[in-house]
């Protein structure tokens, strides 16, 4: 076989070899549960993806909230004990901190408590997958808060239906070691031009919205977040000047807050953090958090 010959077989061999391999898909990886405290599912590997460096606040900057801060951190803390616990819905106003306060009770759980928690991020679009990341982590000695930031779904969405089955539905039912956490701007998880749509529309307009809107029904808290007050919006701001050490007098950081919180069109622990940002960075302060 000359060197030509030689040369078309191999790129020949090359080509089948990568058609074959985007046949069969991505490999699965294993995952590592020792390797952190918090992971991001990634469904296209079957893997665990653990973040070394989360991105999160203290539980003590988060204020205006403090009634469903301490739900929250009871039925988590009686979950990591090995209690029974309720999975969570954090629903209600933009920016007032629900994914925050998830991420925050989570680690002060592990700081003060010394229990051995894993937050486990799992993508709106990799709903339908959760079946799979449940067989994986459900005959783990640990325990896993499964967390779901932004939940939504729209009209022909079936994903639901994987939510429905692991909350507590289905043969098997949620594994004992595992809860889960979402928030979400909407109540009921479904736009309300889908609710009436169907109602309008159906035979039996109750029954014709019943399976989706039971799907927050199975969520064992419905925990409310609304608009800040003034008071509770300055409170952020004198919590996080205090923490991170900004300069100013009481009364020049509220003027200036206020005028922030005027510019972006309303109050909300997600402005406070935004003004302090500004701040610190006028300041030349770095905000480790």
């Amino acid at each position: 076989m000359n060197t030509e010959t030689t040369d078309r077989f191999l790129a020949e061999v090359t080509r089948l070899a990568d058609a074959l391999e985007r046949i069969a898909g991505p490999q699965y990886r294993e995952s590592d549960l020792d390797a952190a405290d918090c992971f991001v599912w990634k469904p296209e590997q079957r893997y665990l993806a653990p973040v070394a460096s989360p991105s999160r606040v203290d539980l003590s900057l988060i204020r205006g909230v403090d009634h469903v801060r301490d739900i929250l951190f009871e039925n988590t803390l009686r979950f990591a004990e090995g209690f029974p616990a309720n999975n969570a819905l954090l629903w209600g106003a933009r920016g007032m901190g629900k994914s925050s306060l998830v991420k925050a009770v989570h680690a002060a759980i592990i700081a003060e408590h010394k229990l051995p928690l894993k937050l486990v991020e799992l993508y709106r679009e990799d709903i339908g997958t959760l079946g799979d990341l449940l067989e994986i982590i459900k005959a783990s000695s640990h325990r896993f808060l499964l967390f779901s930031d932004d939940l939504s779904f729209d009209h022909d969405d079936a994903a639901y239906k994987s939510l429905k089955a692991a909350l507590d539905g289905g043969v098997e039912g949620r594994p004992e070691n595992v809860l889960l956490y979402a928030t979400s701007n909407r109540r009921h998880l479904m736009p309300r031009d889908m609710i009436e749509n169907e109602r309008s529309t159906a035979i039996n307009p109750s029954e014709a919205v019943e399976e989706k809107v039971s799907l927050s029904d199975r969520f064992g808290l419905w925990l409310g977040f609304h608009k800040c007050s003034q008071d509770d919006y300055l409170a952020m701001i004198d919590g996080y000047a205090a923490h991170f050490g900004l300069e100013g007098t009481p009364e020049t950081l509220h003027a200036e807050a206020l005028t922030w919180a005027t510019t972006r069109g309303g109050r909300s622990g997600r402005v406070a953090w935004q003004f302090v940002q500004d701040l610190a960075g006028r300041q030349r302060k770095r905000l480790d958090l």
